[in-house]
């Protein structure tokens, strides 16, 4: 059975990859994690973390020995989570690594954890933060545990402790430990290099500054992304790892810039290719691709092009392309899983923007991922060989920093795939500010609501909940709509209304002026931005029902929902729910537990198929297969009443996957609106600057090949939540749910006190 991972579609409390981790020794570790090594009050010495005046060596409350570790948030404190760190070299080898302590806290209000990173020459390859099992509240010492598998593609580990919210936290007798053993006694292995660590010619910068390109220019940079992404691929001194392909752009990018016609730049090019030397003929090597269970084929006619190419450079690459071998340097594929994985794609976080060539350099990497490795590239909606020309002067242009990354955020929003953003830059995407009003705010009937404070207690005046917002400092929702959607990479309108949703009010601080709708009456209201420390950024985040996992609405109808949820528990709840009329999983959340086959196998009376995936197939870049069908078969204790599944549009992902596989169950109805409509595991890389995106890496289709990417979840009874229903408290999902269990004789006011107030 293959295992399924996929990224987490709610804000997350996540390490960035830029992170501030203090590199240490094999031989200092042991005093690091005790805090034993502590000669002095201030922070943990030896370690890196942010924000510093959070963190604190403690002499007074401690597990063992003399010292511990503290981080102390309250209301005023920086940034959105405390976090003490470290990171090793991963000069190493075994199957899994165990990040082990105690931990101690007093009125926690977000979560504490334990949190671990494996990062890859680009990118996270594992992580755990603890979130979905963190630690609040009040607690005493007790050990808890962080174990992932240790990736081969693993260069560096990052491992510390973080805490979200208000509260105190106390560390202390922490353990790294490699199967078992203590990282210290695990032997050191030094990995084979590569041309990524011995060619430095290019580390300080591409030395390309551009200020302008001609229309020449452009259709020639063009042609050259191209060339170079298809070599990338196919050629085997390249797709083999024998070049620093990065420095190599930037070595012929000179050439390419002074050619004054495009017969000139595909000479260059057929000139540049012989100098990387021969092809062999592939002879017993020759890739011969399967044609069955192919999905999705990659366009290389471009190549055969004689008139547009040069008939030198069209051969050339057509050869190229007859005697590819298999290669697998820059893609490999998840075990067990088969989305792509991105190697040797370096972040290059110390470059110095602006820097024309690594931005070309971050356009070309992006585009041609997209071209050879994006599984529903059939469906992105843009001609992507007219997204490279408009992007290159957008992009290699781009003045400072912050207009690259809006440049670049813009590129990845051509896709629709909600999955694809660049994460960690989100600031750069508008609305621009450090600021927002302590409001969440939703898109409900095409209008942007109030719909929960994000402080308690909320302000004595200004905005109230169920007001409609219908202009920002005198310009209208619709015109902020308008100009803002270009940077917001979602699958669909309901995904991208959420996440504007989201940032609605963020700004500058201070002062702002917003007309509203209240009720029968527009106004005027003055209110002032303010920083986001002391808000809640989760509220709003889920609109599934509160308080405890699973509830008995009623004699007859048990709720059960997946935000936190415990794979463990699964069975218990089926329990507690035998001789329910029927039972309501709210899945307008992101679940907490991986239960597609704990929970799913309990609901259907008989093996049911559920998903098809098609993966990348990395011997034939563009190329991606079926893959076979996964079912559900039927486990006890069985369900047999009716099941409801509630959907809307923060349903992503593994929300997504979920609700294919428990709407298979006889007789299940999904109710609810349309879902984020990106599913499938993620693929992750980075871009130049210290940046990174990812994309679904797999494609997933119900067993009749519907796809499912864009549409998202179709439900079976169509509910959205009302302006009415918001400003009355009412969860109107819901209530459509317990119709469909209880018929339409049971009272309106039954119903609504059943759901109770959202």
């Amino acid at each position: 059975m293959r295992s399924v991972l996929f990224a987490l579609a709610a804000i997350a409390i996540e390490v960035p990859l830029a992170v501030h981790a203090q590199t240490v020794r094999r031989a200092d570790l042991a005093s690091l994690l005790n805090f034993e090594g502590q000669t002095k009050a201030g922070p943990p010495q030896g370690w890196g973390g942010n924000p510093i005046d959070t963190l604190f060596a403690d002499d007074k409350t401690v597990h063992g020995g003399k010292w511990a570790a503290r981080l102390e948030r309250t209301a005023s404190s920086s940034g959105q989570f405390s976090t003490i760190t470290l990171g090793f070299p991963v000069d190493f080898k075994g199957s899994q690594v165990e990040w082990r302590g105690f931990v101690k806290t007093e009125n926690v209000s977000g979560f504490t954890g334990l949190w671990m990173r494996e990062d890859g020459e680009t990118n996270a390859v594992a992580f755990d933060n603890m979130q979905n099992r963190g630690i609040k509240g009040t607690t005493e010492w007790t050990e808890y545990s962080v174990v992932l598998p240790l990736r081969a593609e693993a260069n560096r580990i990052y491992f510390g402790v973080l805490m979200n919210g208000t509260g105190t936290t106390w560390v202390d007798d922490l353990q790294l430990l490699v199967d078992g053993k203590p990282i210290w006694e695990v032997p050191a292995v030094e990995k084979p290099k590569t041309p990524f660590d011995l060619d430095h010619e290019f580390d300080g910068g591409s030395r390309i500054r551009l200020t302008t390109l001609s229309k020449p220019q452009i259709e020639n940079l063009a042609l050259f992304g191209k060339v170079w992404g298809f070599l990338k691929y196919h050629h085997p001194a390249v797709a083999s790892g024998k070049r620093q392909w990065d420095y190599d752009l930037f070595r012929e990018l000179p050439r390419i810039l002074s050619a004054p016609d495009h017969a000139a730049a595909s000479a260059e090019l057929h000139n540049w290719i012989a100098s990387l030397g021969p092809v062999d003929d592939c002879g017993t090597r020759c890739i011969s691709p399967n044609p069955a269970g192919i999905e999705l084929r990659p366009d290389i006619s471009w190549i055969s092009d004689e008139q547009r190419r040069g008939p030198e450079l069209s051969q050339d690459l057509q050869r190229i392309y007859k005697d590819r071998v298999a290669n697998r340097f820059f893609v490999s594929t998840a075990p067990g899983v088969g989305n792509p994985v991105f190697d040797h794609e370096p972040a290059y976080p110390a470059i110095a923007l602006p820097d024309s060539g690594y931005q070309l350099l971050a356009l070309y990497r992006f585009w041609n991922i997209i071209e050879y490795w994006y599984p529903n590239r059939d469906i992105v909606g843009e001609n992507w060989d007219e997204v490279l020309p408009e992007f290159i002067p957008r992009i290699a242009l781009a003045a400072d920093a912050e207009t690259y990354k809006r440049e670049m955020i813009a590129l990845i929003a051509m896709v629709h795939d909600t999955h694809a953003n660049l994460w960690g830059s989100l600031s750069s995407r508008p609305p621009v500010g450090n600021c927002r009003l302590p409001v969440v705010t939703r898109f409900v009937e095409g209008s942007a609501i109030v719909t929960a404070w994000a402080v308690n207690p909320p302000p004595a005046d200004g905005l109230k909940i169920g007001d409609v917002i219908t202009d920002m400092d005198g310009v209208s929702i619709d015109e902020l709509l308008k100009r803002w959607e270009p940077y917001y990479a979602d699958s669909n309108n309901a995904a991208r209304l959420r996440d504007i949703g989201r940032v609605l009010t963020q700004g500058s601080c201070g002062p702002a002026e917003f007309r509203i709708r209240r009720g029968s009456d527009a106004l005027t209201i003055s209110a002032t931005r303010t920083l986001t420390a002391p808000m809640s950024l989760t509220i709003g985040t889920t609109h599934d029902r509160a308080g405890d996992t699973f509830q008995k609405l009623s004699p007859d109808v048990a709720y059960l929902k997946l935000s936190s949820i415990k794979a463990t528990d699964v069975q218990r709840y089926i329990d507690q729910a035998s001789g329910t009329k029927g039972l309501v999983i709210d899945l307008r959340n992101y679940p907490s537990d991986f239960v597609v086959f704990s929970l799913g196998q309990l609901l259907v009376d008989q093996r049911k198929p559920f998903v098809q995936f098609t993966d990348a197939d990395v011997s034939n870049p563009g190329t991606f297969r079926w893959g076979p069908v996964i079912s559900l078969t039927p486990q006890e204790p069985h369900y047999s009443g009716k099941v409801v599944i509630l959907v809307d549009e923060v349903t992503q992902s593994q929300a997504e996957y979920t609700t294919m596989a428990l709407r298979t169950a006889a007789g299940a109805i999904v109710v609810g609106s349309t879902t984020a409509g990106a599913d499938g595991n993620v693929s992750q890389f980075a871009l130049p600057g210290g940046l990174r995106t990812m994309i679904s890496g797999l494609g997933v289709f119900y067993p009749d090949k519907t796809p499912t990417q864009q549409v998202g979840i179709v439900p079976d009874v169509k509910v959205n939540a009302t302006v009415e229903g918001i400003r009355a408290g009412r969860d109107e999902v819901l209530e459509a749910a317990l119709r469909q269990i209880l018929g339409a004789r049971v009272p309106a006011g039954q119903i609504e006190k059943m759901a109770g107030v959202h």
